[in-house]
């Protein structure tokens, strides 16, 4: 595979096994001076977040960041989104209105602020009442004609969302801006904010990578989704990246 897109999530894929880190970042500065790769990362985690986990693991410097689960795309580590994207985001989306919405569901509990945006309304949510509550906050919302994406993830974290504020349709958004066709592209994730991502790498001819520490919500996708394209890695982490990376011959071109 001529590799020219790398999109990973950050926490529990890219970062949570450091040794398995250390043995990672090396192949991938190799790979961005002898092949151009970009590289980006995919979190939940807020800007704020996001330099936090900057002080506790030696990450490399992105091409770009998706934050936010997709609401927020930044280019080379600014701390200013990306405009277009914002623009694309806020068509049709009323956050006051999907706040009034959810605030009629005691179950729903707010996360705190620095996990807000304008773009996302953040939650916790017990796996026990997940399903339920989604079905009725979903049916509630499409009766205000709300367009809204629940993304439920970890068992614990439910996000609104525009029904373009993905990691998915940001990946979409980099491959049509940076001209990368999708068979050049490889996604790597672990929880249920991660499915759109990985489906929307393999959907444009590309791969995806579950790491072998993934969440059940992202293997139940996988399983039911059988295909070469996608690899459920045996290693955790950085590890799982690496074995992806072995697996679908994108360290073949290194000298």
């Amino acid at each position: 595979m001529d590799l020219q897109l790398l999109v990973t999530d950050l926490d529990y894929t890219l970062v949570g096994d450091p040794s398995a880190l250390q043995d990672l970042n090396p192949k991938l500065e190799q790979l961005r001076a002898q092949t151009g790769l970009k590289l980006v990362y995919a979190t939940g985690r807020s800007w704020y977040l996001y330099q936090e986990l900057l002080q506790e693991y030696p990450l490399l410097p992105p091409d770009a960041l998706i934050l936010s689960v997709g609401t927020a795309v930044h280019y080379q580590g600014l701390p200013e989104p990306d405009p277009n994207w914002t623009n694309h985001l806020s068509q049709g989306w009323d956050r006051e209105a999907v706040a009034e919405v959810a605030a009629q569901f005691p179950e729903l509990r707010p996360q705190p602020a620095s996990e807000q945006g304008s773009f996302k309304l953040s939650y916790w949510l017990d796996a026990g009442r997940a399903e339920w509550v989604i079905a009725q906050l979903s049916r509630e919302l499409a009766q205000r004609g709300l367009a809204v994406n629940p993304v439920y993830s970890s068992g614990r974290d439910l996000d609104l969302l525009p029904l373009a504020g993905n990691k998915g349709s940001a990946l979409r958004y980099l491959q049509q801006e940076w001209g990368i066709p999708g068979e050049q592209t490889l996604a790597c994730g672990d929880s249920g904010n991660d499915q759109l991502l990985l489906q929307a790498a393999i959907e444009s001819g590309g791969y995806g990578v579950v790491v072998g520490n993934a969440q059940p919500e992202l293997l139940d996708w996988y399983r039911k989704n059988p295909t070469p394209h996608c690899l459920l890695a045996a290693a955790t982490c950085a590890g799982g990246i690496l074995e992806g990376l072995q697996h679908f011959g994108c360290l073949e071109r290194l000298s």
